[in-house]
């Protein structure tokens, strides 16, 4: 096989002691986790690491409370070797669209500000798309609204204006509500359609809303200077690496905050997200959803025709969710990102896996596509508390929901 990016000798070992020191954290002594599954875990990131397709990374698996998460490999390659750490800070990529634009969305129509079925053109007069009341704030949710993947950057514009407005003159590519178009369009819209709504930013209409309440100190847009060191960088262009600026071009043209891509994140922030997903809204006392809210998010909402099971925002059955593995069953629901992040969270056994990399660094060769099923289908063979086969076929049934507005 032929490297992706290159260690020299010399180093190469330091490389394997890091992988051999990794820390590691088991927070009950009962054995809520097979050990050996664990030990596979941990070969398995390792062998992908020396195969050279990613530089490191960090796991977080949870348990009805229980965890084991720990750091592999190398944070950067160059322009210097740097040992990955678990506060490690990670450009989230499209984990933005359901960490911060999707619940955002979702809080506004919990207050009954926003609707699922109005068209989009109520937020968007400026719409241009055909069939613009054909288009609907859950179609854009499920990636079935009929817009295009994304939006033009030969012409070079830039600004957060511009990127909307590019947005907003789309052309449709498909027949709303026919067919299943993953789109970051929709969620530059829905991240602007926060803005009109709330007359906050998305990215303080999130922190104020999800990441300061659940504690995620280290979750942001645009990362601050002094997180800069925990940044894990990503591609390396000319001399230079993008570390604590957004990967994603049509995100950094807009400033870094869109609504597709921007977010910054550490896998124990994430994790602290996910823990509350799984108690259906709550965490540490706190409300953030009601429970009502996170089922509606999380049931298969694509219309009927279109065989990709999306719920709002998240993943659940398209050809995107891969890293479901084989034990997880349908129903459970996740996302990723093009720098190499992941979470899968699974309501039926209580678990969830969040894998964070920057596969991506030094360049766009690294890949953790096969990896990332092989960790969700060994944490799940880990868990010694379950049988998977008891709901192998466990995809929830599509079933409305009513919000009644929050007073």
């Amino acid at each position: 096989m032929t490297p992706h990016f290159c260690i020299p000798r010399p180093l190469h070992n330091w490389l394997l002691l890091f992988l051999c020191q990794s820390s590691i954290f088991l927070t009950q002594a009962e054995p809520i986790f097979r050990p050996e599954k664990l030990a596979q875990i941990d070969t398995a990131v390792r062998q992908q690491i020396v195969q050279t397709n990613l530089p490191g990374g960090v796991l977080w698996l949870e348990h009805h409370g229980s965890n084991y998460h720990r750091a592999y490999g190398l944070r950067s390659v160059w322009p210097k070797l740097e040992e990955m750490t678990e506060d490690t800070v990670f450009d989230a990529a499209s984990l933005t669209k359901v960490l911060a634009t999707t619940p955002s969305v979702m809080r506004l129509v919990e207050m009954g500000q926003v609707r699922l079925d109005d068209p989009v053109s109520r937020y968007f007069p400026e719409f241009s798309a055909a069939r613009t009341n054909d288009v609907t704030v859950r179609l854009m949710l499920t990636h079935t609204s009929g817009l295009p993947p994304g939006i033009e950057l030969a012409s070079h514009w830039s600004g957060y204006e511009a990127g909307i407005q590019k947005a907003c003159g789309v052309k449709l590519a498909a027949v709303p509500g026919t067919k299943f178009t993953y789109s970051d369009v929709n969620f530059i819209l829905l991240g602007e359609l926060v803005r009109r709504v709330s007359g906050y930013p998305l990215d303080e209409y999130a922190r104020r809303n999800f990441y300061q309440p659940l504690g995620m100190v280290d979750t942001d847009f645009r990362p601050s200077s002094n997180l800069v060191e925990r940044i894990a960088p990503t591609e390396r262009v000319g001399t230079n690496v993008f570390r604590g600026i957004v990967h994603d071009p049509t995100s950094r043209a807009m400033g870094g905050v869109a609504g597709h891509a921007g977010l910054f994140t550490t896998a124990s922030d994430m994790a602290r997200f996910c823990r509350m997903m799984l108690q259906r809204g709550t965490s540490d006392g706190k409300t953030i959803f009601k429970p009502e809210t996170v089922d509606l998010m999380t049931q298969v909402q694509t219309p009927p025709g279109v065989t990709a099971r999306r719920g709002l925002g998240w993943d659940i059955d398209s050809p995107y969710a891969g890293l479901r593995g084989t034990r997880f069953p349908r129903g459970s629901y996740g996302h990723t990102g093009w720098t190499g992040t992941s979470l899968w969270i699974d309501p039926f056994s209580q678990t969830f896996v969040v894998f964070m990399s920057n596969r991506n660094h030094p360049t766009e060769e690294g890949t953790v596509g096969a990896l990332r099923a092989q960790l969700s289908t060994l944490a799940a063979e880990s868990l010694t508390d379950v049988n998977f086969d008891s709901f192998t076929n466990a995809l929830p049934p599509i079933a409305p929901v009513i919000l009644k507005p929050s007073k």
